[in-house]
């Protein structure tokens, strides 16, 4: 758990019922903002995630803070996937006979 000099989360906010995760799904198709300013002005927002944007749970961007390492990893696994896949098609193959 992080300690509040270093995150600079402020003593007085309080968590403690707070649900993780609770707007996860809504947030990924897409969000508003709206911000009151102090002159009386309102600002809104709409927030789109951009076509094929992939949003990375925060236990694994501990292990891929960014686009390469992510790349590089899911580059290793494709060869696995495709062996896998040809093994599933042969055992298809084999039943039909």
């Amino acid at each position: 758990m992080l300690h509040i000099e270093e995150n600079n989360m402020r003593a007085e906010y309080d968590f403690s019922g707070g649900v993780r995760r609770k707007h996860y799904r809504a947030m990924q198709g897409g969000y508003t903002v709206t911000i009151h300013k102090s002159d009386g002005t309102t600002v809104t927002k709409d927030v789109i995630p951009k076509e094929g944007a992939v949003v990375i749970e925060p236990d694994i961007r501990a292990y891929f803070p960014d686009s390469e390492s992510v790349n590089r990893a899911l580059r290793c696994l494709i060869p696995l996937l495709l062996k896998k896949r040809r093994t599933k098609a042969k055992k298809f193959m084999g039943q039909n006979r």
